[in-house]
Parts: structure tokens; C-alpha cells; sequence
């Protein structure tokens, strides 16, 4: 008997609103929508211009906005967002699906108010119910938020292949991995 895994549902199909506010916090965290591409490309722009991030057209937010967890602050304002890819195992890897998290970003004036932390805790809940076996992301930074989540840094030996093939040595990242 063959068995197959179904393909994890993308982010637009998980609950509205992956982390609800609380009194102390003012922002919530859920799928973004393809119109707000435009949003999404320009709160990614500062860590683009930072060297932080690798430019995205627009065009490429609109087209992968199922990746994408946004967390949304008073009056629909985009505070942050993080992608997450899923990478299936290649032949003759022996694991199971992994998944990149692309493009994690929080607006200047949100940093250091959880909007990150949030941002994290959401991720990880959505790679766990699509049943990853581990995140991986690279970070030209201290990635200091990843390694208090549980990170560590890994080789590109044990990352997916296409993904790591599409990293550009020149910015220098570190491969960053929690298993989960």
C-alpha cells in the first residue's frame, strides 16, 4: 500500500487570525492577502535599502502571498510580516518537508514591542500543524530573536538545495535551523 502526505494548506487557509490581541498588545497576526502586496513591499524597503533583505517586486509579494503572516496594528497598519516557504524532500534526502522562513521584517517603530516575537510564535504554530520536521533561515544579522526561538546555526549541507542555491554569498548570511 502507498500512502501519500497531502500538500500543507497555505497560510491563506489557516485561521483568520493566527495570534489575537491582548491588552498589551495591539497588533494580530494572520495571512496576508494578495492585495496588500503593495504594503508588504514597502515595509520590507528599509531592510532592503539596509542591505538587511533582498529586493522583491511587488509582483512577487502578489504571487506568493500564501506565504506570507503579516501582523497587522491599529487601523489595518502592516507592522511586520515573515514568509514561509515549503520545501519538499528531494530525492534520497531520507526527511520529510522543511520549510524557509523569507523575508521576516518589522516596522522601525514596532521593534522591540513583541511584533517580532509574534510574528515567530505564529510561524512556528503553522510549520508545526503542516507537520515540518525543521525552519531553516539565513540572516545577515545576530539573528538574535531566531536563537532565543530554539535556532541554531547549521551548514547549507542540511538545507534544502534549491533554496540554498538561490542565496547569494556575496551578503554573507548565516543558515539558522530549528527542528521541530
Amino acid at each position: 500500500m502507498i500512502t501519500a502526505t497531502p500538500p500543507p494548506a497555505p497560510l491563506s487557509q489557516a485561521p483568520h487570525t493566527l495570534l489575537a490581541p491582548t491588552p498589551s498588545m495591539t497588533t494580530s497576526v494572520r495571512p496576508a492577502r494578495r492585495q496588500e502586496a503593495a504594503a508588504l513591499a514597502e515595509l520590507s524597503q528599509p531592510f532592503v535599502c539596509s542591505g538587511a533583505l533582498r529586493e522583491r517586486p511587488a509582483s512577487l509579494y502578489a504571487a506568493r502571498a500564501v506565504d506570507f503572516l503579516v501582523a497587522q496594528g491599529p487601523g489595518g497598519r502592516l507592522d511586520g510580516c515573515v514568509g514561509l516557504r515549503v520545501h519538499p524532500a528531494g530525492p534520497g534526502e531520507g526527511r520529510g518537508p522543511v520549510g524557509v522562513l523569507y523575508n521576516f521584517c518589522v516596522a522601525g517603530q514596532r521593534q522591540g514591542h513583541g511584533v517580532g516575537a509574534g510574528l515567530l510564535r505564529a510561524v512556528l504554530s503553522v510549520a508545526r500543524a503542516q507537520s515540518l520536521g525543521a525552519l531553516f533561515t539565513a540572516t545577515t544579522g545576530g539573528g538574535g530573536l531566531f536563537l532565543r526561538y530554539g535556532f541554531a546555526p547549521t551548514t547549507v549541507r542540511l538545507a534544502p538545495q534549491s533554496w540554498v542555491a538561490s542565496l547569494d554569498p556575496r551578503r554573507g548570511a548565516r543558515i539558522l535551523a530549528r527542528v521541530l
